[in-house]
This record gives C-alpha cells, sequence and structure tokens, in this order.
C-alpha cells in the first residue's frame, strides 16, 4: 500500500536498521528474528517503491533478489 514517500523512506530507514540489529545479535543459522527482519525490510522496501513511484514516478536503481 503506497503512502506518503517520506514516512514510507523513515519506515525503510527503520526496517534497514532492525534488519542490521537482528544480523548483529544472530543465535544460530535458523535465527527467527532474522527472517522477520528481512521480511519486514523486504515489505518496506516495497512500501517505499510503491510510494516514490506513485509520488514522482520514479524507480529505486535496484530490485530485491529472486530466490531460485
Amino acid at each position: 500500500m503506497a503512502k506518503d514517500s517520506r514516512i514510507a523512506l523513515q519506515h525503510f530507514i527503520a526496517a534497514l536498521e532492525n534488519h542490521h540489529s537482528a544480523l548483529a545479535q544472530r543465535r544460530g543459522e535458523e535465527d527467527t528474528s532474522v527472517s522477520r527482519a528481512y521480511e519486514l525490510l523486504e515489505t518496506a522496501f516495497l512500501d517505499y517503491e510503491e510510494s516514490i513511484q506513485d509520488a514522482f514516478e520514479e524507480l529505486l536503481p535496484f530490485e530485491l533478489a529472486e530466490d531460485e
């Protein structure tokens, strides 16, 4: 869901910080906090990209990695 691009940017930055924190505190290979942080980061990325596309008709210069 697209929202104000400034708010979406703030959420994206917070999701990046949360992901970094989860990685730094990882407790094993299958740490669910890292998986959850990844999912939140992915959602924040997509929300931000949609918001700037709606507001400015622009896209980010990178894409999500595809699972093989």
